[in-house]
């Protein structure tokens, strides 16, 4: 396979193995040519007991295989993302109650968002993994701003309850590692990955 490293952001097609609006708009934002799939993938609840970035990476491998047996060619990126803060795993919370539960767990405290990633060439069938980790802290939240925040609808579909706001947050007094990997795509390493796995 020729190497296509210099060629025009026209040439970075990929298929994400994902239905997140938020993904997709970081890649094309970032200047990938996207196509998104839905892998169809069920998402286990992860146990904080074991380890949690192996078992990311193993989400992101069977959902990126998914879409290549739907017959998708090309290169193919899944991706899966978790909170975990005190013992706790906080993934995408199933309705206002527990994205509550969340943000309380969240309020004057640093937490840790982990994604593993998988990029999957279906011509040949190799595959890059990694995991990338960012430490978050948080400032304490009032009663009212939670209410607030559960109130806008803000929280759904969103890992830890809570979506990252950039450039600027609010809420985040300290932050160490990817931003745009707590948002689900690490496109600093995504970047770094794209330039070898071509050239492979």
């Amino acid at each position: 396979m020729s190497c296509l490293v210099g060629k025009p952001d026209s040439a970075r097609r990929l298929i994400l193995a994902s239905g997140s609006p938020y993904r997709l708009q970081l890649l094309e934002e970032q200047g990938y040519n996207v196509k998104q799939v839905v892998s169809g993938i069920d998402e286990p609840i992860l146990d904080a007991a074991v380890d949690l970035g192996a078992g990311l990476i193993y989400l992101a491998h069977l959902k990126a295989r998914a879409v290549a047996r739907m017959g998708h060619d090309g290169l193919i990126l899944a991706a899966d993302t978790l909170s975990h803060s005190r013992g706790q795993i906080l993934g995408k919370p199933a309705d206002a109650q527990d994205a509550e539960r969340m943000l309380r767990a969240l309020s004057g405290c640093t937490h840790q968002v982990l994604t593993g990633w998988c990029l999957l060439r279906t011509d040949d069938g190799l595959s890059w993994t990694g995991v990338e980790q960012t430490e978050i802290t948080m400032r304490m939240w009032s009663e009212i701003e939670i209410q607030n925040y559960l109130k806008s609808g803000e929280w759904k579909g969103k890992c830890g309850a809570y979506g990252l706001q950039l450039p600027l947050d609010p809420f985040v007094t300290r932050m160490q590692g990817s931003a745009s990997s707590v948002i689900g795509v690490p496109l600093e390493r995504l970047d770094r990955v794209w330039r070898e796995f071509l050239c492979r």
